[in-house]
This record gives structure tokens, C-alpha cells and sequence, in this order.
């Protein structure tokens, strides 16, 4: 592979001798980089690994399988909680992914736990909304399926839909009881989380105006909105369709131009995930403690004197305006890397948000990073 200047792309010449890589090894020191993989276009295509993924991440290990390098998933999907989310990744990659290396878009609604942990909230979206947030500790919440059942013709056209909502169950199996000793028909909803994609737009469009509008209690007139939190606002995704999906933040539109056209006030809500600039500063920490974990002897930290800090963060990513972007609002020491396996398949750089590097896979992202930082490397093309 060669490497040209930023935002150049990069390509091996024969990719049927890609020459390995052999460290020697250095005195014992921190990682001066860390690296942020977005999942959906970059590591997985629906739940299929693409880009060989499962040998990039399998050089973040070594061969005893514990962690080398400092990484983790910076994602706007969710919908399960992070635990799940890194078995499934563990399984789907074949290498041990912890619960603390996923960040997830709706992972910063721990943070509002003080807030709220004893007010009645409602959670909606795809997977388990609910059971995300009864695990980051919220004590009165009911997923947006649940609590519209609880007032009857609130979805006008229900019996018209063939599908029926699951319930939630606990890890031995059982059905949760999220949410005991409350009245749903008098207790206002204090706040209102959209945790994943939703699944039914209508009724959930239907059911949030009304909460919205009405102070947090169905069918009682105006009152104060209740805050309203999204956990990401992508318009567009790659999932497993050849083209991409409609995201959370189609759906944030949606929901705003009909809540605008209703009620006297405009929608306020808060929108978490990339490319805000907390979400960035929020893995950086994130990997510096996974920093200790990390020493080596296969890389050296460049004369690096303040340890807590790294010289280079790279963000790999699929989605110009999400990945890219945020990386570039979030400024030094991120470093955008731009695949071509999702959202982005153009030849050329990114016009409005080029990326400081363009590759067509994953893997050559991770070739590119080993190359440039660690310090003493041979390629042997195989030979010992």
C-alpha cells in the first residue's frame, strides 16, 4: 500500500500478497493512539461482517487475546443494551468485545439518570427500549408499546395491523416488571426517550404528539412539553439493503414537522449521537481508560510525556455527514477515515466533509494505522 496526502485514497496493488506485519518488541509503554469504529457499513452489513472486519479487529488482540491496541464501537444504533451489543459483536468477529468498548447513541442517557431515575418515563424504538433503559438504572419506564395500551382507541387504525407487540423479559426468562406501584392514566410522563429506530411511525407519531402536547398525560389538554430526547439523528443509514435506510433522524423530521403544524409552540428536543462533539469527547475518555490495559511491547508511545493523552484518535467510518463530520467538528487529535462499504461509495473524497483519509475497506484502515504508529515493523510478505 501507499500513502499519499490527506484525503487521498489509498489502495493495495496486489491484494493477493498483502505483506504481513512483524513487531519487535520495545520497552513497555501507553498507546499514544486510539481507534473508534462505526459498526453499521464499516464492521457489519446488517449482522453479516464485511471488509474483513474479523481480521482487522483480530490484529487489536494479541495472541493470548487480550487487548493491544486501545479501540472501541463509536455507533448511533441501539435498541439493546451494550452487554448484548458485545456479545453479538464478540460472536459475529471472533475476538472478546466488553460491554465498556460499545458506545451506543443512546449510551449518554446514563448520564440523566439523576434526573430522572424516579420519574415515569417512556422509551420507544426497536429491540428492547425499555429494558435499555431500566439497566442504566431508570426505575418508572415503559416502552412506548406498553404504555399505549394503557388508553384504549389511541391508535385509531390498530386493528388494522397484524402484529403484536413482545414483552420484555429479564436474563433468567422471566417477564419484567418495569414499572410496579404507579397509575399510568394519572401519572404524567416527565420525559419521552426515542432509544432506536422505531419501529411503527404512525402510532408512535401519534402517541408522542399527544404526550408532548398535552403535559405528559394523554387526552388533557395542553400543557408544558415534557423534554423529548433522541439518541441520534442520521438521516440515512446503510443496513443490509443494497441502498440506504431511513434513520432516526427521518423520523425526528417527521415527528417535528407534524408536532409544528399541530400545536402552537415548536418541538424541543435534544438529539445525542455523532456528530456531536460530546459523543467524541465522551470516547476519548473511554479509551484512555483502556489505555492501562493496553501495554505492549509492540508499539512505543513517541516521546509522548503526558500519558493520559493521545497523540492521534482515529475515527473509522462510513457516513460523511456523521462519522466524518464529527470528527472534524471535534478537532485535534481525531483523525477521520472514510470506507467505501456503506453510506459513502464515491471515488473521489467527500466534498462538504472530506475525510483525512479515504479507503475502500475497513482492513485497510487498520493496515494504514499499524503501518504509521507503530514504531518498528518489517514486512516479510510471509517469509520467517
Amino acid at each position: 500500500m501507499w500513502f499519499g496526502p490527506l484525503g487521498t485514497t489509498l489502495r493495495w496493488r496486489n491484494r493477493a500478497s498483502l505483506p504481513s506485519v512483524r513487531f519487535f518488541s520495545q520497552p513497555h509503554s501507553r498507546s499514544s493512539f486510539g481507534i473508534a469504529f462505526d459498526i453499521d457499513g464499516v464492521i457489519l452489513r446488517g449482522r453479516v461482517p464485511i471488509g474483513g472486519s474479523p481480521r482487522a479487529l483480530r490484529r487489536m488482540y494479541r495472541d493470548s487475546g487480550e487487548l493491544k491496541f486501545p479501540f472501541l464501537f463509536l455507533t448511533n444504533g441501539g435498541g439493546i443494551p451494550e452487554s448484548i451489543r458485545a456479545s453479538e459483536l464478540s460472536e459475529f468477529l471472533g475476538v472478546n468485545i466488553l460491554p465498556s468498548q460499545v458506545v451506543q447513541g443512546h449510551s449518554p442517557f446514563k448520564n440523566l439518570l439523576k434526573r430522572f431515575e424516579n420519574e415515569l418515563i417512556i422509551a420507544l424504538g426497536k429491540g428492547e427500549p425499555a429494558l435499555v433503559m431500566s439497566e442504566y438504572g431508570f426505575k418508572k419506564v415503559l416502552s412506548l408499546d406498553e404504555y399505549a395500551s394503557y388508553f384504549k382507541n389511541i391508535d385509531p387504525v390498530s386493528q388494522y395491523k397484524n402484529w403484536t407487540t413482545e414483552k420484555i423479559f429479564d436474563h433468567e426468562g422471566n417477564s419484567k416488571d418495569l414499572v410496579p406501584r404507579y397509575d399510568v392514566l394519572s401519572d404524567r410522563v416527565k420525559a419521552a426517550f426515542v432509544v432506536s429506530d422505531p419501529v411503527d411511525w404512525g402510532r408512535d407519531i401519534q402517541v408522542l404528539c399527544d404526550v408532548l402536547r398535552s403535559g405528559g398525560l394523554p387526552g388533557q389538554g395542553n400543557g408544558p412539553q415534557p423534554p423529548l430526547y433522541f439518541a441520534a439523528d442520521d438521516l440515512e443509514y446503510q443496513a443490509a439493503f443494497p441502498s440506504e435506510r431511513l434513520g432516526m433522524g427521518a423520523f425526528r423530521i417527521a415527528l417535528e414537522s407534524i408536532f409544528n403544524r399541530i400545536h402552537h409552540n415548536g418541538l424541543e428536543y435534544t438529539s445525542f449521537g455523532k456528530p456531536n462533539p460530546f459523543v467524541f469527547r465522551n470516547a476519548e475518555a473511554i479509551l484512555r481508560l483502556l489505555q492501562p490495559s493496553c501495554r505492549d511491547g509492540y508499539f512505543m508511545d513517541k516521546g509522548n510525556k503526558d500519558t493520559d493523552s493521545f497523540k492521534t484518535l482515529y475515527m473509522i467510518g462510513d457516513n460523511p455527514l456523521v462519522d466524518i463530520r464529527g470528527a472534524l467538528q471535534a478537532g485535534h487529535p481525531w483523525f477521520s477515515i472514510l470506507t467505501r462499504t456503506g453510506v459513502f461509495k464515491g471515488k473521489e473524497n467527500h466534498a462538504k466533509f472530506p475525510a483525512d483519509l479515504v479507503v475502500d475497506t475497513v482492513e485497510e484502515a487498520v493496515d494504514y494505522i499499524l503501518k504509521k504508529e507503530c514504531s518498528s515493523y518489517r514486512l516479510d510478505n510471509g517469509r520467517r
